[in-house]
């Protein structure tokens, strides 16, 4: 593979991307190719900071505040970690990118979808996935896998978590050729195998 692969995996709450990434890790490198981990927010450095702040901080956050936390981690990621590795011929997985911001600032915080869209075209510089993996999960699904111990994002309310959700299925309506939806209620095994099933064809 002369030129890397961006792969962003995406999801409410609870949907088993991060175990699905992970999964997906080990059998990329047992096929020998090279592959960075990263995630949105909290790619490695500065962006762990922001994450922190996003996750855990106790006071009021404004939700434009919050959705410029999520663009600068974004901009920080795609500069320091993301574009570089895709130049080396890496693939890259990245836990959450772009089409975080619009599900969740955009469709389940209420905020400007276009401009949500135009700030996420300048904090990334331009560059889109090659692929994005939505995992997809029916709102009861995803409270249950949460469970009780919830950080400031997770704490937003099953109306808003429906909205998400909603705006995920929206998003890979409108870039059918870039996002697929898999459904993620199934065993962990099987949904590893259509993921497998997707990521060959990119390989």
């Amino acid at each position: 593979m002369q030129k890397g692969l961006f792969i962003t995996f995406e999801g409410a709450d609870g949907c088993g991307k991060t175990t699905q990434l992970n999964l997906l890790n080990d059998y990329l490198i047992k096929k020998g190719y090279k592959v960075l981990l990263t995630r949105e927010p909290g790619g490695k450095g500065l962006g762990e900071k922001i994450r922190e702040i996003l996750l855990n901080y106790d006071g009021e956050v404004s939700d434009r505040c919050e959705s410029f936390l999520f663009l600068a981690d974004r901009a920080q990621n795609i500069d320091v970690i993301i574009n570089p590795a895709i130049k080396q011929g890496k693939i890259v997985l990245c836990d959450r990118h772009t089409d975080s911001s619009v599900a969740y600032q955009g469709y389940g915080r209420g905020l400007d979808i276009e401009q949500i869209k135009i700030l996420n075209n300048l904090a990334t510089n331009g560059i889109q996935p090659d692929l994005t993996l939505v995992f997809d999960v029916d709102i009861e699904t995803s409270m249950q896998r949460v469970g009780s111990d919830k950080d400031r994002m997770e704490n937003s309310g099953k109306e808003f978590f429906n909205r998400v959700r909603n705006g995920y299925l929206e998003l890979a309506k409108q870039s059918p050729d870039r996002i697929k939806v898999i459904d993620a209620t199934k065993a962990i095994d099987k949904v590893h195998k259509n993921v497998i099933e997707i990521i060959e064809t990119y390989l």
